[in-house]
């Protein structure tokens, strides 16, 4: 077992507090891979007056510099990879191909704000009065705050934190207390990459005391959040009280619409994919399954067909197809989801218990489970589950499924499924959605696309790709009159 500690000013410092968290392994909860602190008050300041510290010189370095950082850190996590996944897997739960995927995508965020480091561009506009010069400038907003969850404790730290470097800001990452030996990872490689003291910092503990404290401290200028919606909509009020910038990624109740015309086993192909990878604990999970009543029979047969075939168990065998909940909690809400869904009269056609008998008596499995003949009012069409557990919403034509996918309060992924190109547009013109797919399941993304929804999933400025170089700049815009001969000069 590890013993972690906060990574501040380029040193590992012990905490203010005796108090640890345990790091215990979903799919074996005999295990306890490490312990992490439960910082205080004390411990957030120092990381934030180091990120303050590190702030000028940083700034100050040309942006081609800090790219050649993230170059570094590429190269690191690629000679690390097996062991960063692995690490992943026991303490997040998902399996060793999942990690790995995330792992990838992780590397290639690295690498292509690497290279964003010599495209920081600015533009120049053309000015209303003669002899004068008006262009923009990106310049980076100091310290900032990330506030990172569990269900993906590499990739989403990493593609808030490259950015947010190369752009010349400093950083105090708080990771979520169920995944920080990923977090410690990562610190470890930006030290063996020479990260200058200061740059990257990561305090462990509670997102109440954490997350609250770096608000409050006068150093911290913006932060970035992905995390749960009660949450984000705290922060996000609160960053605004503080006057700091403030980006909230947060729930989804993504949807997959089916029409007539589908290809059925790309379909269900689809659905199984985004409900049950990475065990449904991703906010682009597929949760919801809209389909025509024409083809509604068969889709639901083969889906519950499909389904059965899935191994859940741990991680780490290759023959996983589904791990545990992260943790006992999350999993217990899993459950009473799926009574809450029997008692609002939806058909279980699938799953609908934990399992257990031999390893999975030590760790937190589902069945993998579907619903039928949901109805878009039940709570299990409305609220985020976060878990193994998909709906399928029954609707009689194209119209009322476009009706069904808007009628949730979030808006991140939906996919729609058809082989009328001219329909699928019409769909992705009045789906209330920040990234739609066609003919591809909603948990799909690569490292240079933004990402980021709409209505109650999110608020402020996109993430990923080049648009959050926006989030993480301030825009200065120059005007520059070299009129000499207005002043009485003369050119000649």
């Amino acid at each position: 077992m590890r013993t972690l500690s906060n990574f501040i000013n380029g040193q590992w410092i012990q905490p203010s507090a005796a108090t640890h968290l345990p790091d215990v392994n979903p799919a074996d909860t005999t295990e306890t891979i490490a312990e992490s602190p439960r910082s205080a008050v004390a411990d957030v300041a120092a990381a934030a007056e180091a990120a303050e510290r590190a702030y000028p010189a940083w700034r100050a370095t040309p942006a081609p510099q800090r790219g050649q950082l993230l170059y570094r850190v590429q190269r690191r996590m690629e000679a690390r990879r097996d062991e960063l996944a692995e690490a992943l897997t026991r303490e997040e739960g998902k399996t060793l191909a999942e990690s790995k995927g995330e792992i990838q995508r992780a590397i290639n965020v690295v690498e292509f704000y690497a290279g964003e480091g010599r495209r920081l561009l600015g533009e120049t506009i053309p000015s209303e009065l003669p002899y004068n010069f008006c262009y923009t400038i990106r310049e980076p907003v100091g310290p900032l705050a990330l506030i990172t969850p569990w269900n993906f404790p590499v990739a989403i730290p990493i593609w808030k934190l490259a950015p947010a470097v190369v752009c010349g800001n400093t950083v105090v990452l708080k990771p979520a207390s169920l995944t920080p030996l990923s977090a410690s990872l990562i610190a470890d490689i930006f030290a063996e990459c020479n990260a200058p003291s200061g740059v990257l910092n990561v305090v462990y503990g509670s997102g109440h005391e954490v997350g609250e404290a770096l608000l409050a401290h006068p150093a911290i200028k913006g932060v970035s959040f992905t995390g749960s919606n009660n949450i984000g909509a705290h922060l996000y009020g609160a960053g605004a009280a503080h006057g700091i910038k403030c980006q909230c990624e947060m729930g989804g109740k993504n949807p997959v619409v089916v029409l007539a015309d589908a290809d059925l086993e790309l379909a269900v192909n689809s659905a199984v994919q985004g409900a049950y990878g990475s065990t449904g604990q991703r906010c682009t999970a597929t949760s919801r399954v809209i389909v025509v009543d024409s083809i509604a029979d068969e889709f639901v047969e083969r889906l519950e067909t499909q389904a059965s075939t899935l191994v859940v168990g741990n991680g780490l065998n290759p023959s996983t197809d589904v791990g545990p909940s992260v943790d006992q909690s999350q999993m217990d809400t899993v459950l009473d989801y799926i009574e809450i869904g029997q008692h609002e009269g939806a058909r279980l056609v699938a799953g609908g218990s934990r399992l257990t008998g031999d390893e999975h008596d030590r760790g937190y499995f589902v069945e993998p489970t579907i619903f039928d003949r949901v109805t878009p009012g039940m709570r299990i069409a409305q609220e985020e589950i976060f878990g193994p557990v998909l709906s399928v919403l029954r609707v009689p034509d194209v119209t009322s499924a476009l009706s069904v996918a808007n009628a949730v309060r979030y808006g991140l992924c939906a996919s729609i499924y058809t082989r009328d190109i001219s329909r699928a547009l019409q769909l992705v013109d009045q789906i209330e959605a920040g990234i739609i797919h066609v003919n591809s399941p909603t948990v799909g993304g690569e490292a240079h696309v933004p990402f980021g929804g709409m209505k109650a999933t999110g608020v402020g400025l996109r993430e990923m790709g080049r648009e959050a170089i926006a989030f993480f700049t301030e825009l200065k815009v120059v005007y520059l009159d070299y009129a000499d001969t207005a002043r009485g000069g003369n050119l000649y």
